[in-house]
């Protein structure tokens, strides 16, 4: 069902590298207009996913003279494309990332993505990306953080970035408030992203450790999973056209999940019940995002669940996607489990499992995903989360990824 025109989607015009003295490959991909890009790994593949359609013109492949790679592949996935570089080398963590070139009319020059890869032996002071969303102002954070809008950093399809670490951390808790609430859908990161903390704030948080096991195996009855609703309290999230807020999607479908994984023999915490901050008023974002984390670790969890919505500027691009981070051999097995369930059962996009540093999946012990039910600035996707049917088939379907997980 057609709910409205949609903004037609923006379109890749060409694609083009080159590789600087110091050996660091740089990707430009050339765009019609402000689109959303994520970055991440798959297996030796680096993948750029751009939010524009890519232009007739635009060849399949190119060929790469570089340490890195000898060629890229332009993928067209309909309402994205993918620019997948397959690498001749293992990339350290921080070897990578991605920002974006307004368009420039005084020079001709149109609105442009770029990502630039540094082999193992080259010196740079760049910041490895999971994945990254912008828009036609700086780049902003996504996932899961409290103040979008007052954060100028990290960038889909929410990680910590080089654009993150550029931007001023020391603004006052008051200001993260006041900026906040000027926030709108497109200042939250289209995919799923994180925000980065400074390991001087992470060294002053009250930390829980749990006793570090966790259970894989053996069925639903007895396993304990905590489940974090995103955002809440005086964050928002993402805010669609309506004025619908993300916080007052996730809480419900949680809530659900909760019922239906306890009727199943489950015991199952949740970070938040109601609409409030879980560390409380006037946390920092490290402090709210360990604050979730706590959770899980407290009650020595078994597996560990956060739901938020996604949102980004091509208000075009939807579907679901599950974040993980691999700190262990069963965050990804997770993550397939749920996002095979919930994409093999609605009629929207499958955008697939995808790697991220989302704090919250990165930060605790035991397996972590992070779930993008959809897309809140997609109008038709939109109407299906407010409803009662698609939040309570949500749910479901996520249960039955995690019963599976556990068979």
């Amino acid at each position: 069902m057609l709910l409205g025109a949609v903004a037609q989607a923006a379109q890749i015009t060409d694609v083009k590298w080159g590789v600087n003295k110091a050996d660091v490959l740089r990707i430009v991909v050339d765009v019609t207009d402000t689109a959303g890009y994520a970055v991440d790994m798959e297996g030796d593949t680096l993948n750029l996913t751009v939010n524009a359609d890519k232009g007739a013109q635009v060849p399949h492949s190119k060929a790469v003279k570089s340490s890195l790679a000898d060629s890229l592949k332009i993928v067209d996935k309909g309402s994205y494309t993918v620019v997948r570089v397959p690498l001749k080398q293992r990339l350290l963590e921080k070897s990578y990332k991605a920002f974006v070139l307004k368009k420039d009319p005084a020079t001709g020059r149109p609105f442009r993505v770029v990502l630039d890869v540094t082999p193992r032996q080259a010196s740079y002071s760049g910041s490895g990306v999971a994945t990254t969303v912008v828009s036609n102002r700086p780049v902003v954070s996504n996932r899961p953080t409290k103040n979008n809008s007052s954060i100028k950093k990290n960038t889909v399809i929410k990680t910590s970035t080089a654009a993150d670490k550029k931007a001023d951390k020391k603004k006052s808790s008051s200001k993260k408030k006041n900026d906040n609430k000027k926030n709108t859908a497109a200042a939250k990161t289209e995919t799923t992203v994180n925000k980065p903390v400074n390991k001087s704030d992470t060294d002053k948080l009250a930390v829980i450790k749990g006793n570090g096991r966790f259970r894989t195996s053996g069925g639903l009855d007895g396993k304990i999973i905590t489940l974090d609703a995103g955002h809440g309290g005086s964050d928002p999230g993402a805010i669609g056209s309506d004025g619908t807020k993300e916080k007052n999607i996730t809480l419900p479908i949680t809530k659900m999940l909760k019922e239906i994984l306890e009727d199943k023999g489950a015991k199952v915490y949740m970070t938040r019940t109601t609409d409030v901050d879980v560390f409380g008023p006037n946390a920092s974002d490290a402090e709210e995002l360990q604050a979730r984390v706590n959770v899980g670790e407290k009650y020595n969890s078994d597996m560990f669940v956060s739901l938020h919505i996604n949102s980004s500027v091509n208000k075009n691009i939807g579907g679901f996607s599950t974040y993980y981070y691999p700190k262990t051999d069963n965050d990804l097995r997770l993550a397939k489990n749920i996002q095979n369930k919930l994409a093999a059962n609605f009629g929207v996009d499958d955008l697939g499992v995808r790697q991220a540093n989302f704090y919250v999946i990165k930060r605790i012990s035991m397996p972590a995903v992070l779930v993008e039910m959809c897309f809140i600035s997609n109008e038709k996707e939109l109407t299906l989360m407010k409803g009662q049917w698609f939040q309570k088939k949500t749910a479901r379907l996520i249960a039955e990824g995690i019963e599976k997980y556990f068979a």
